[in-house]
């Protein structure tokens, strides 16, 4: 019952949407105003109106991606051939059953659909999987930021005891006593020698190939002004506007590799996560997660580090509340200087229904991806 209690009140702010909007105006499709706004963003994106952002927020305006037309001859670079045989091996786990890819599923957007991942011995995680599109673009990994490269990135998986379980100071010997690997170690690095330096480099050479396909919005980001519905312009208004977003998700990827805490940190209660504070050891990272990118959504549900989420209406909801009602008070704080407050990027945002199914509109758009990498033949000796 305590459960079912709390993960109740964890979702009450999905209801604060019908209270915080009733009253408002709202802009019909046809309206002269409503009209001028999609026509203010059917023009060169330097033309666009300016988004509203907080003071110190260094923030970048939005860019398209193009389709990676030599994605195909990249696959074919030998040590981008080695990483991707690597990823999909599940000897590199203690118990040969688990690979990179069992929690990195290229059929289901780079990650599980899990709420959390599943690994060895059948034990579950703690956080939401990230899906692996545009890897090469970020700067932190993990939702707490603990890895500054995905070579540091991979020895977490590898050894976690929830996930692949493997001692690291194994794994070179184990493949290589592979005579199958002999030529692709060759020819990525010039000898045989299997380390385990080069295991992970070769690992995140593979996955910095892993790159979003350009979606409708960056059709019309590119001048295909067809590309997007009237309502989906107007929910990209309004993320850039009345919706405060564009302070966190901004970019090439919609995310400024930076950390926040948007209320979700469960303190001292079921699914409590103290997030980066855990890494840092400072107070004021109580609660805090890695942005998350906004590309390919559709295909990386559920969302939010814990999984718990997955109705976008929902998350926009919740952004819609301002999720500042659980701050501590002063003296609570006081006596808990760890009991975590809600970034003061959130904000209560006074979105209509109508606006938030905009909103919602627009974050369908972003999804583009089509391709669904082939696994390769797995080395057997």
């Amino acid at each position: 019952m305590k459960k079912v209690i709390y993960v109740l009140s964890g979702f009450f702010a999905l209801g604060l949407l019908s209270f915080t909007s009733v009253f408002q105006e709202v802009l019909k499709e046809g309206d002269p105003e409503y009209l001028a706004i999609i026509d203010s963003y059917k023009k060169d994106i330097k033309d666009w109106p300016v988004p509203t952002i907080d003071k110190g927020v260094d923030w970048k305006e939005f860019e398209s991606i193009k389709r990676d037309t030599s994605f195909f001859t990249t696959q074919e670079i030998p040590e981008v051939v080695l990483g991707k045989m690597l990823f999909f091996d599940p000897k590199l786990s203690k118990s040969g059953q688990i690979s990179c890819s069992s929690c990195h599923d290229p059929e289901m957007g780079w990650t599980d659909r899990r709420r959390v991942a599943l690994g060895h011995d059948h034990l579950e995680g703690m956080r939401n999987t990230p899906s692996l599109y545009n890897m090469a673009n970020r700067t932190v990994f993990f939702w707490d930021g603990r890895a500054s490269s995905l070579e540091q990135q991979a020895s977490g998986p590898l050894t976690a005891h929830n996930e692949m379980a493997m001692n690291i100071e194994e794994l070179p010997s184990r493949l290589s006593h592979l005579e199958g690997y002999a030529p692709y170690f060759e020819a990525a690095f010039g000898d045989k020698q299997v380390t385990y330096d080069r295991i992970v480099g070769a690992l995140a050479t593979f996955q910095k190939t892993i790159k979003s396909q350009p979606s409708r919005v960056d059709l019309f980001i590119d001048g295909k002004y067809d590309a997007l519905s009237d309502q989906e312009i107007y929910g990209m208004h309004l993320f850039r506007t009345k919706g405060r977003c564009m302070n966190c998700h901004y970019g090439k990827d919609l995310t400024d590799d930076s950390f926040h805490n948007i209320g979700l940190t469960y303190y001292k209660r079921l699914y409590e996560d103290l997030g980066r504070y855990n890494i840092t050891k400072d107070p004021d990272d109580v609660g805090k997660f890695k942005t998350p990118s906004l590309r390919d959504l559709l295909l990386t549900r559920p969302w939010m580090h814990n999984g718990l989420f997955d109705n976008l209406e929902g998350i926009v909801n919740i952004y819609n509340s301002g999720m500042h009602m659980i701050d501590p008070t002063p003296e609570k704080k006081a006596a808990d200087p760890l009991y975590p407050v809600t970034d003061s990027l959130m904000q209560p945002l006074k979105l209509s229904r109508e606006e938030v199914k905009s909103i919602v509109a627009y974050l369908e758009a972003l999804s583009g991806t089509r391709y669904k990498m082939r696994r390769p033949e797995i080395i057997r000796n």
